[in-house]
């Protein structure tokens, strides 16, 4: 019987600068990056779900053909009649991306609209993943709607995983997003901040500090990022420092964490060790800056 791995989240349409003034259009979206990475790294007995909701147009029938072949599972995204994708333009600069977004009235935020969906999509998943980006597209009650089923996930003894992927500018005020994060921390057995997020929002500037925060929330494993320095694993009350095995200098940075959440949460279902996911996790981090846009072939 195949286990399942269940993402949560916001795909989006994803113009993605090739240089000059030349765009290539994609689909992406952190959710669903760390969905496609999770599924290449996963062997053929795990399934590999998203779960989001898209509307009736032809954008969003094409971004469902994507998945589908792409080896995601898409029977749990409902579709909306009169509603469409969010969308995002990334542009470079020595490497390093900066967006701006089309998302207010994108159909994902009301993915949590359905409770009993949601319910059913966590009930038949084995490991689930959620994003700060998840977190930020949902009004206050179908936020509470999700956590309250991330909690009962926990509780059945399910991985729950998550990056705060903090993006300020997504929230109304700085007091609901920490909550959110601390609430949503809280309910993960496996939490994967970065450094620079945290920085912004808590004003922490080591990994050490960011560890002490996420294990008074009660999260056992914490992995810790610092752009391309070492990964600081916490779990089992050891602290381990791994980092990669070589520096690149990036050509796109865009969907490095999300292919380092894919691989290190796979590593970790699969009976790896967390320095040794870790480690996997770097290495396809690496090859990933190395190129163009989210979704690269690590192989």
């Amino acid at each position: 019987m195949s286990r399942r791995f269940l993402s949560i989240g916001e795909c989006m349409v994803e113009m993605a600068s090739t240089g000059g003034d030349s765009f290539r259009q994609g689909f992406a979206g952190d959710s669903f990056n760390t969905a496609w990475y999770a599924r290449r790294a996963l062997p053929a007995d795990w399934d590999v779900d998203y779960f989001t909701t898209l509307g009736d147009d032809a954008v969003s029938g094409r971004m469902l053909r994507f998945m589908q072949d792409q080896g995601i599972g898409t029977g749990h995204i409902r579709r909306l009649a009169g509603r469409a994708p969010g969308l995002y333009m990334i542009e470079l600069e020595n490497g390093e991306r900066s967006f701006t977004y089309w998302r207010d009235t994108s159909a994902a935020r009301s993915l949590a609209d359905d409770a009993g969906a949601l319910s059913a999509a966590l009930a038949q998943a084995d490991a689930i993943y959620v994003s700060g980006i998840t977190l930020a597209i949902l009004a206050p009650d179908r936020r509470r709607t999700l956590l309250d089923g991330l909690a009962r996930a926990k509780a059945a003894g399910k991985m729950v995983g998550f990056d705060s992927n903090i993006r300020v500018r997504l929230w109304p005020n700085a007091q609901e997003l920490r909550a959110a994060i601390e609430d949503t921390a809280r309910v993960a057995t496996i939490s994967l901040p970065t450094i620079p997020d945290e920085s912004e929002l808590f004003g922490e500037t080591s990994a050490e500090e960011v560890l002490s925060r996420y294990k008074k929330y009660g999260c056992k494993e914490v992995v810790v990022r610092a752009g391309g320095g070492p990964a600081h694993v916490v779990w089992g009350g050891k602290v381990v420092a791994v980092p990669p095995d070589e520096v690149v200098a990036p050509v796109d940075t865009t969907g490095a964490g999300d292919s380092f959440n894919g691989t290190y949460l796979a590593a970790r279902l699969t009976g790896e060790s967390p320095e040794a996911a870790a480690r996997k996790a770097h290495a396809v981090a690496g090859k990933v800056i190395r190129h163009y846009g989210a979704l690269v072939d690590p192989s």
